[in-house]
């Protein structure tokens, strides 16, 4: 990657990635605090989530470098070894994300994936409406078009349950960015509201 002379930073993340991060955070706090309360605008924002996260995910194969699954997935031992380097205040430094970043990343989108199906499974139990309606069925009921007999209080609790794991991941990741941010006198959360980290 080229870096004009006088440039004193360099364009990391482009503005898809930037955009697709912050309506993530937007929309998983908005229904995390709504609850469902007012349940269309939860379901669109849920909605709304699977596509960011699938077009995040279609981003990773084809869009720009730092975008690129395979510019920050790395092999397990490699997150062990960052990690542990990370204790020790002497992590390498990365342009894109590190690869600690880069299995947040991996959890992050898997968590949200499951969190938006047993949401939409919910949905069609409780409301026979979505994209699964007339498909899933309480379970004990009778239903000539449902192929899949579900126990709503198994789904109730999984959302909740990944709700709360979802939460957990955020509050790591933002801790990871403190640290990580203070190590290599950099700011990431800036970056990722200009898509530019500084020239090293």
């Amino acid at each position: 990657m080229n870096v004009p002379a006088n440039s004193s930073s360099i364009k990391v993340w482009d503005s898809i990635i930037r955009i697709g991060h912050w309506l993530l955070v937007i929309g998983f706090f908005t229904n995390y605090i709504m609850e469902d309360e007012v349940m269309s605008l939860h379901v669109w924002i849920g909605y709304s989530i699977v596509a960011i996260v699938l077009f995040r995910v279609l981003w990773g194969v084809i869009g720009t470098e730092h975008a690129r699954f395979g510019d920050f997935v790395r092999s397990p031992s490699t997150v062990a070894r960052y990690l542990g380097d990370l204790f020790r205040g002497r992590a390498k430094h990365y342009l894109g994300h590190n690869p600690a970043g880069g299995i947040m990343i991996l959890l992050l989108l898997a968590c949200m994936t499951a969190l938006a199906f047993s949401g939409i499974v919910l949905y069609a139990l409780e409301e026979n409406a979505g994209p699964l309606a007339g498909w899933v069925i309480e379970a004990g009921e009778g239903g000539a078009q449902a192929i899949w007999s579900a126990d709503e209080h198994f789904w109730e609790e999984t959302h909740e349950v990944l709700v709360n794991v979802m939460l957990g991941l955020v509050i790591i990741h933002v801790l990871g960015v403190v640290i990580s941010s203070r190590l290599h006198r950099e700011n990431l959360v800036r970056a990722m509201f200009t898509g530019r980290k500084p020239v090293r």
